[in-house]
């Protein structure tokens, strides 16, 4: 009787270590790549970014002296800092415009496919492509915005080839390809939305806006939480649009924290791996500390509403 019992607890503590441990198998390659290509890397340009370094030779200790010298004695660092911080609050524009598009979209209307098709169009683009599209839709004699302008009778406009605009017209060939991801999101969130909700929405008089603030928004906070995730990271890390519309032009007014990391770190100028890895650490820390305030922000949340 003792050694059935023993058998019994025996097999019980098995399969309970066997669930326990099942998971953590399968998530062991994932993890293992994770931790050789993101982590380490991280914990690598931070102990670089207090040294300087040409990427070939010896390293030189200088503690925190790449540091200050980008917060104390480096205008090419504030224009890239200013000029994230315009893509970061221009760039969230793609949520609300991604919303709308699916909430348009989200019907049973003839040929609604096809729409569908044409707004996730850009999305399947490469960046590269798109760069390339915006670059010849701004050309200041044959590009068609200057033409349609022409129309209306305005004169043309260099878009690309003016510091205080070219920025914008970049930010703007951008939004493009992320509207249509937000709206892709968002037409995920809108197909898991419980229509028990809507109808009770209805019934307690709740119509256009008031449905959509109070019965719709709600149930789409997973979609909204990552749109911003996606959108935050996708302005901090800008690059490939910058490097083919104008490589950091015209007199570096366009330039961002990602490219001037490359320009002080990889291009013919540059090999001051130090200096770019130090702008690095800030470009991580600031994608960082936004992504642990959503996180917060969606816990404190989903406790509160425990």
């Amino acid at each position: 009787m003792v050694s059935a019992t023993a058998t019994v607890q025996r097999r019980s503590w098995y399969k309970r270590n066997e669930i326990a441990t099942t998971p953590w198998l399968f998530l062991l390659p994932g993890i293992l790549f994770f931790s050789v290509y993101v982590v380490i890397p991280i914990f690598q340009s931070v102990w670089i970014s207090f040294h300087e370094w040409d990427g070939l030779g010896e390293m030189t200790w200088v503690g925190l002296g790449n540091y200050e010298r980008l917060l104390t004695d480096d205008r090419k660092f504030d224009t890239s800092f200013w000029n994230n911080v315009r893509w970061l609050i221009l760039y969230l524009l793609a949520i609300p415009a991604g919303l709308f598009i699916a909430l348009f979209l989200n019907q049973t209307v003839r040929g609604i496919r096809l729409y569908k098709s044409m707004f996730f169009f850009p999305f399947v683009l490469s960046q590269v492509v798109v760069g390339l599209v915006f670059s010849w839709f701004y050309l200041p004699r044959e590009g068609l915005l200057n033409a349609m302008l022409a129309l209306v009778g305005l004169g043309p406009v260099n878009i690309l080839g003016d510091p205080t605009l070219a920025t914008y017209g970049i930010i703007a060939a951008g939004l493009w390809p992320q509207t249509a991801y937000c709206m892709i999101l968002y037409l995920t969130g809108l197909n898991a939305v419980d229509p028990e909700q809507i109808e009770a929405g209805r019934l307690d008089g709740a119509k256009g806006f008031k449905m959509l603030w109070y019965v719709i928004l709600p149930q789409l906070k997973p979609a909204t939480f990552i749109a911003f995730v996606v959108t935050i990271i996708g302005a901090l890390r800008s690059f490939d649009l910058i490097s083919v519309m104008t490589n950091g032009g015209p007199f570096g007014s366009t330039r961002v924290l990602s490219f001037y990391m490359f320009e002080e770190s990889l291009s013919e100028f540059g090999f001051r791996m130090g200096y770019g890895a130090a702008i690095a650490v800030v470009l991580f820390f600031l994608m960082l500390g936004f992504i642990v305030y959503f996180l917060y922000s969606m816990w404190r949340e989903e406790k509160g509403a425990r």
